[in-house]
């Protein structure tokens, strides 16, 4: 029997807590916030779903390459933001895409956004649907005829690869284990391993500017972009591959972030590294969460950019297994394939002491492996991360809420920025929910400031989940914006974050993009109602 990916939460049908664990984690969890037995819901079946008739008829042309299935429409509707899973629980699918398109070409994309321009649909692109801001479900807007979700898993080869300058011409649609798959042959690496990794693709990537498991230095997909190629209404805009240019403002950058706005990304040279060989990684623990912070900032501004510098507060290790709740915990990883590692944790292991940092005996001496890829940072990102969005499906399932927010700030502001922030976020939550707890973690740094990452877990009624959501992280938004951070570090715009990314943009640049959007979709089909609303739509 083929797997299968969920139609309504994250990964595979058969991966995930098994019944008996969720059992447990049920009764851990009403332990821990004095509640009573949690009950864990049934997940959604397809046949339970009754999506609407389709609104557009599909030109005969295109038919091989499209879809009206229930399953394929309703796998489209959503991404896998908390809400996003809670709607499907409740079998609210009010608004699936009409059709899915699965181009195999970047030929077929022309075709099919041509369709859109004529038949006044709505364009979504979609690539692996791992958005957590709304990024891929069609708008509510009645001023489409319909909507088409263009799937591009099918572009999804390594198509050319320079040895000399270390590059690789990559077709958009390739999800991260098959990318890496196709370099690993060839002695490279991407080296970009977002959270979403298994379930993502290289064009998603790009176009909302993902951050990778590495703390410092290549910590966004940005770093390793050398040229695109990218479909738009109007025609294939591609820049010119380069190491670097100072000609005016790059043609990349406008569409790295741009959230399937202007274009369709169909290709990307892409800057890539020799797989790594040594290794060295160290947990150091601090009674003191603000010395663990200064730790960290003497780490950042060292210049020894380590592959991972995670600190961890207390209750954001206890959560995780990796502390007893007493105390913080920074995780320092050094990668390279290149050279021994020693005197670069030597010198960050000096840094935690200087601040009170318990360096366990006899750490920090480097290791090699025939493959490191398969332990190192890669390693640890699957070991410490690909199940905790298998871990929310059944949160959800049990009635929890769970959310995670993340930003960025700078040093001299962080402290009075990290304790508003998370003032605001726990009164939200003991206001809302009753209970529950807040924890920090940062998931990058920089010398000028940190990428502080939060995550809520607590109770709820399983009948106002979102409404419950919704007042949470529009308290915690609103707190990150007065003071100063922006509303995302590396999980894009969306949807969900417009209101407060439209106060975080500077005015003059939002006409800006707004020009550039009416240039390059004259017609506002792309993805309309993400990062900013098209002018020219159908009315």
């Amino acid at each position: 029997m083929e797997r299968r990916q969920k139609f309504w939460g994250w990964g595979w049908e058969d991966e995930g807590p098994t019944a008996e664990q969720q059992q447990r984690i049920a009764q851990l969890l009403a332990a821990r916030f004095n509640l009573g037995a949690l009950t864990i819901a049934a997940p959604p079946r397809i046949e339970d779903i009754a999506l609407r008739v389709p609104r557009l008829a599909v030109p005969p042309p295109l038919a091989t390459i499209c879809s009206t299935d229930a399953r394929d429409r309703a796998a489209h509707t959503y991404g896998k933001s908390f809400r996003d899973v809670v709607r499907a629980f409740r079998l609210q699918y009010p608004n699936p895409p009409d059709v899915v398109a699965f181009p195999r070409s970047e030929a077929d994309v022309v075709a099919l956004l041509d369709w859109c321009t004529t038949a006044r649909a709505a364009a979504i692109p979609y690539g692996g649907g791992s958005s957590v801001v709304g990024g891929v479900e069609p708008p509510s807007s009645d001023a489409y005829r319909g909507a088409v979700s263009l799937d591009l898993r099918h572009l999804n080869r390594v198509v050319d690869i320079d040895r000399t300058s270390r590059a690789a011409r990559i077709q958009a649609g390739v999800y991260g284990p098959a990318l890496e798959e196709q370099l690993k042959p060839h002695g490279y690496t991407l080296r970009h391993f977002p959270q979403s990794f298994e379930f993502s693709s290289l064009g998603g990537w790009i176009a909302t500017r993902s951050g990778g498991h590495f703390a410092t230095l290549y910590t966004h997909i940005d770093d390793f972009v050398e040229s695109l190629r990218v479909v738009t209404p109007i025609g294939i805009v591609e820049s010119r591959r380069l190491p670097g240019s100072g000609a005016g403002p790059s043609p990349d950058r406008m569409f790295i972030g741009s959230e399937g706005t202007l274009g369709i990304i169909t290709e990307a040279w892409m800057r890539l590294q020799n797989r790594p060989t040594f290794r060295n990684s160290v947990s150091v623990t601090f009674t003191d969460f603000n010395a663990a912070v200064a730790a960290t900032r003497a780490i950042s501004q060292a210049g020894l950019y380590p592959s991972n510098c995670r600190l961890l507060d207390a209750g954001e290790a206890m959560t995780s297994g990796a502390g007893n709740g007493s105390e913080s915990v920074l995780i320092v990883a050094f990668e390279s394939a290149d050279h021994s590692l020693d005197a670069w944790m030597e010198r960050a292991l000096e840094c935690c002491r200087d601040h009170g940092g318990q360096v366990p005996d006899g750490a920090g001496k480097t290791r090699t492996d025939q493959d490191a890829s398969r332990e190192g940072a890669a390693g640890a990102w699957r070991q410490s991360f690909l199940s905790a969005p298998y871990l929310r499906d059944a949160l959800v399932a049990m009635g929890m809420l769970t959310e995670t927010f993340e930003t960025a700030i700078t040093w001299d502001r962080f402290a009075e920025f990290h304790a508003g922030v998370l003032a605001a976020a726990q009164d939200a939550v003991q206001r809302v929910c009753g209970a529950g707890q807040v924890t920090c973690r940062f998931t990058h740094i920089y010398p000028d400031g940190p990428a502080p990452y939060y995550s809520i877990i607590a109770p709820s009624k399983k009948d106002s989940q979102i409404e419950q959501w919704a007042e949470i992280k529009e308290a915690a938004s609103d707190a990150v914006i007065a003071r100063g951070g922006t509303i995302t570090h590396h999980h894009a715009v969306g949807r969900d974050h417009r209101r407060w990314y439209d106060q975080q943009r500077p005015e003059g640049f939002a006409r800006a993009l707004t020009a550039a959007k009416a240039a390059l979709d004259p017609a506002g089909i792309l993805n309309p109602g993400v990062l900013i609303d098209p002018v020219n739509h159908y009315h």
